[in-house]
Order: structure tokens, then sequence, then C-alpha cells
């Protein structure tokens, strides 16, 4: 399985490449405007990390042109041009799709974004998307059912031999980090902080602080 970061914090990217060897990067509007630089800016910033490797950064076009597939065409051509790792993001909406075909077509990758249903990532392994982006968090949190989601999108493109990669997206903790992996998922995306707290455990603090002391206790030489 694959690590992405959830993130367009320049600083925090570059930490996660050194101490974790992440496997890309997947950015969104509010990443962005957390950020504070201009979108253009931080991007190719975040790409220049990726320069002279094959990992993926996934970069959002225009919400505002869900419903406008020609915009986002225009844009993903646009973005692609800046940097052979960025993954054009778009939504799971009928123009998104649309544009995932032209764009793909054109050997320019895509990532179907806000993906909430089995039949949105279908649609997105048909129209040849890079990966797909189910929700897991958001769907959670709204009490909806997430236990069989990701399995049956993976059953779905294992039945058709689909080459989209499924990236779960909005996950929150490392138990959805285990939880996608057993499921088959390719790709998970989480913020630095989740996967600093899925790394860890109070037990291995504890029997670290056991081994310490054992470890002083020892002569370490003759």
């Amino acid at each position: 399985m694959k690590f992405f970061l959830d993130s367009a914090h320049v600083s925090e990217i570059q930490a996660a490449l050194d101490m974790w060897q992440i496997d890309g990067v997947t950015t969104n509007p509010r990443h962005v405007q957390v950020s504070g630089k201009p979108f253009l800016k931080v991007i190719q910033e975040i790409g220049a990390l990726f320069k002279g490797t094959d990992k993926a950064v996934s970069v959002q076009t225009n919400p505002h042109n869900h419903n406008n597939a020609q915009a986002i065409v225009e844009e993903g051509r646009k973005l692609a041009e800046l940097s052979p790792n960025f993954v054009i993001k778009m939504p799971c909406t009928e123009a998104g799709f649309k544009a995932c075909y032209v764009l793909c077509q054109e050997g320019i990758r895509a990532n179907l974004t806000l993906c909430f249903s089995v039949t949105q990532a279908l649609q997105a392994m048909r129209m040849g998307a890079q990966f797909v982006s189910p929700f897991i968090g958001w769907k959670e949190s709204n009490a909806e059912e997430v236990e069989h989601f990701i399995s049956e999108i993976v059953e779905v493109k294992q039945n058709y031999g689909f080459q989209t990669e499924i990236l779960v997206a909005a996950v929150r903790n490392g138990r959805q980090i285990a939880e996608a992996a057993i499921a088959g998922a390719d790709v998970v995306t989480c913020g630095y902080d989740v996967y600093k707290a899925a790394f860890e455990h109070p037990y291995t603090d504890m029997g670290l602080t056991k081994f310490q002391e054992f470890w002083d206790m020892t002569p370490y030489d003759e």
C-alpha cells in the first residue's frame, strides 16, 4: 500500500519524505488556504520536492467549475504542464467524469475526488482515472456505513480489471488505515498528525521504558 500525505505545507511534506518515505501528496483548497501562499506558488513548491521521481502530487481544479467539463479540461491541461508529477483532481460529478475522460485520452492523469458511492467509483474507473478517492471519514461522521464501502470498490475493480488506483481519503486514525489496507485499497492519504499518531503506541513506549531500565542495570562490556 502507498502512503500519501494530505497537506500543502512544504516543510511538513519534506519532513514526511525524510522520515516516512511517503509515496505522494494530495492537496485540496483547504490545505492550500491554510498554507498562506497563493495556489500556483505552493503547488509548484510541492512539485519541486518530487522532481525526478515518479511520485504523484494531486492538485485540485477550481471547484466552482464542477459543472463545466470544458473549464476543468482547460485548467487541467495548464496545471499538468507545470510538473510531470501533477495528477489533476476533479470532483465526481457528471462534468468531472467527462473532463477525466478527455484528459486521460491526452495522457494527463486524473484523480476523481469527493467519491461517496461505489457507482461513482465505477464511473471514475470507466473514464480512465489514475486515482479515485472515496472519502470515509466524512461518511462515518454522518453515520453512514463504511465497513463495506472500500471493499466493494476493490471488488468492482477486480471484477473488471480496471487499472485505477483506489485512494482512500478523509482517513482519521490508524485503524482506518489498517481497514483500508485489509480491504485491498491501493493508497491511503492522511494528515501529518494522523500518521504520527498511527505510528506510535503506548505499549511500545511502556516496553521501551522497561527495556531501558534493564539496559541500564546490565554491564555493556567486560
